[in-house]
Parts: structure tokens; C-alpha cells; sequence
């Protein structure tokens, strides 16, 4: 079997699904989008997908485009299956696609947060592939997304959990190298890790403002709010056993005994998804949707209490997200005050 053959599924075609796909499409593959979203697979089927970057825009006709339901209706296996639903939904999506798996196929959750270990647990060690991704996008209709980062600024780290599946590593950088620049990781749960940290650090806390981070670090009291947050993520994963690893395309050298990780990491993030993005958990306020903040500062929070000490940046960021979703609050500054308040309890 060629690579051109292989039968390629992206599980959750929302915005980084769809521009993966878009460029897998674009390259040749055989690829079946599969979503939720009705209306977005609807006007793919019926117009294709457009994909607007900064500099250009893209559209590709759509061959196999699915909505969940449909799964069970597949005759065929798949050779490769990248996971790209938010991390909340990892598990039943890897039990809704482990029957359609070929036997030597390759899972890669290509999404936030420590979801490497719950893919394997289901899927199989022997069919699963870590990834790191720094991809920035919004899906803004059914059929067409917004792309923020070009080609040339998004980045994939991809790693074996077990030292058998090294061999195997190529395949799927090669598939993401359509899409980024592409780096192997060594430790990619530690690559992973310190993804978290930036999420924590920047993502839940900038949405929970109503602001990007270009805006947001420069408010005093903000600033140093994301700063013990990511403290407190970067303590966590340390006493967990996590190394700091290069990830957005840094080198060993940007990070290795650095004094200001920290502010390293939140530059880059920034400087790459540039002062008009807006981030995912952003567009779930806007929705009115689930987050990832659970899984990202929740998860900090969770650590440091199984390590017995307590993490209050990250609490309060959980709590104020929570009270947003929950429509006692709604994205603003004046949170801050509120979250400030929250950690000094």
C-alpha cells in the first residue's frame, strides 16, 4: 500500500480538523471528514470547504464528508485516523472509531491537553502516535473556516509512548508536514505538558477577559495572573515527572535552564496566532459551549492536589469559566478582580 492509498480519517472536522483536511485533500489522500455538525457537513458536501488564511484561501471539493451518525454505515476500514475533537470528547470518539481501525493503523489525537494516554488505553499502544500541535483557526460557517496561522507558522511535534512505535513516526509527519513544520519529539506526554502550560497560561485566562493575549499581558494585574498560573502547570507537571521539551519550533537551547520559561512560551504563542485571533475557548464563550478549561487549568488543579499542595491561579481561572458557562458571568475585565479574588481565598 502506497501512502497515497491509505484510507485517512479526521475524527472532528470543526476549524483544525477542517484545515488538516483541506490540505490532505489538496495533497492527494484519501480522506473522510467526520463531525457533528450537520450544517457544516451539509455545506461541505454540497460546496466543498474553503479555507481563508491570511495571504490566500484555499477551497477543495469534498468527497467523504460524515456526520457521526453515519460511522456505522462504513463498510472499509481506516489506515490512519487523527482525533481532532476537543479533548473532552477523546474517549467515546476512539470507542465510536475502534471497530473501523485496520489492524496495523495509526490513532494520533492531534488536540490540547494530556489526551495521548486515553487514546492508547483504548486504542492500543501499538497503533497510537502522540502529537503537539500549535495550530490557530475558527470555523465562522458551515463550509469555511478562518485559518490564522500560515503553513510556514504552524508547528506539530509528533512522538512514540512506547519505544516500538518509533518506526511508525514518519507516516505521520509526513501527513502533517502538508499542514506545518514538523518536529519529533522525544518525550511527547512531556511535549504535551508543556503545551498545557501555555494553554494555561493564555487561553482560558484571555477568554475569560473577552481579550488576546496582545491585550491582555499588558494589564499589569493580568499579566501576573497568567504568570503564576503557568507557575503553577510548570510546578505540576515537574513533581508528575514531566521534562521541559522545545515545542512551537523552539530549540533545546531556547528552553534548556532558561530563568524566564515562562514569558519564553508566552511570547512565542502569541507572536505566532498574531493580535486578532481569537482563541478556542473564546469561540465556545461566544457559542455557548463546553470548554477545555477543565482539562487544561482543571488539570493543573487536579495534580497539585493528588501531589498535596494546592494550585489557586489555575482554581480561580477554573471557577470563573465555570461561572461564565453557567451565565452568572460573561467575558469581561472586571473578571480579573473576581479571579483575583477567587485565588486569595
Amino acid at each position: 500500500m502506497t501512502a497515497m492509498t491509505r484510507k485517512i480519517a479526521v475524527l472532528g472536522t470543526g476549524a483544525n480538523g477542517s484545515c488538516i483536511s483541506a490540505d490532505l485533500i489538496r495533497a492527494g489522500y484519501d480522506v473522510t471528514m467526520i463531525d457533528p455538525y450537520p450544517a457544516h457537513i451539509e455545506a461541505m458536501r454540497a460546496g466543498g470547504l474553503t479555507i481563508l488564511l491570511p495571504d490566500d484561501e484555499i477551497h477543495v471539493e469534498v468527497e467523504n464528508a460524515h456526520h457521526i451518525c453515519e460511522v456505522c454505515t462504513f463498510g472499509h476500514v481506516f489506515d490512519v485516523v487523527l482525533i481532532c475533537f476537543k479533548a473532552y470528547d477523546t474517549r467515546w470518539a476512539c470507542e465510536l472509531i475502534k471497530p473501523y481501525l485496520a489492524p496495523d493503523a495509526l490513532v494520533v489525537g492531534v488536540q490540547n491537553g494530556m489526551t495521548a494516554d486515553d487514546i492508547a488505553e483504548i486504542i492500543g499502544t501499538h497503533r497510537t502516535l502522540g502529537c503537539v500541535v500549535e495550530l490557530a483557526s475558527e470555523l465562522i460557517a458551515p463550509g469555511r473556516v478562518k485559518r490564522v496561522t500560515r503553513h510556514d507558522g504552524t508547528w506539530f511535534g509528533v512522538g512514540a509512548l512506547d519505544p516500538s512505535m518509533q518506526s511508525r513516526i514518519p507516516e505521520i509527519a509526513q501527513l502533517l508536514g502538508h499542514t506545518g513544520k514538523v518536529s519529533v519529539n522525544g518525550d511527547v506526554r512531556s511535549g504535551k505538558w508543556m503545551k498545557l502550560i501555555v494553554n494555561a497560561m493564555s487561553m482560558c485566562p484571555n477568554a475569560m477577559i473577552g481579550r488576546n493575549g496582545h491585550v491582555s499581558v499588558r494589564i499589569p494585574e493580568m499579566r501576573a495572573l497568567m504568570l503564576r498560573c503557568g507557575e503553577e502547570a510548570l510546578m505540576a507537571g515537574q513533581k508528575a515527572g514531566f521534562k521541559v521539551e522545545p515545542v512551537f519550533g523552539l530549540t533545546k537551547q531556547d528552553v534548556d535552564g532558561s530563568n524566564r520559561l515562562l514569558e519564553v512560551l508566552l511570547e512565542k504563542i502569541l507572536k505566532d496566532v498574531g493580535p486578532t485571533h481569537r482563541n478556542t475557548v473564546t469561540q465556545d464563550h461566544d457559542k455557548g459551549r463546553r470548554s477545555e478549561c477543565d482539562l487544561m487549568n482543571g488539570w493543573v488543579v487536579e495534580q497539585a492536589e493528588r501531589q498535596g499542595w494546592s494550585a489557586p491561579a489555575n482554581a480561580a481561572i477554573v471557577e470563573v469559566t465555570r461561572r461564565i458557562a453557567a451565565g452568572e458571568l460573561t467575558p469581561d475585565p472586571a473578571n480579573i478582580a473576581v479571579a483575583l479574588a477567587a485565588e486569595a481565598r
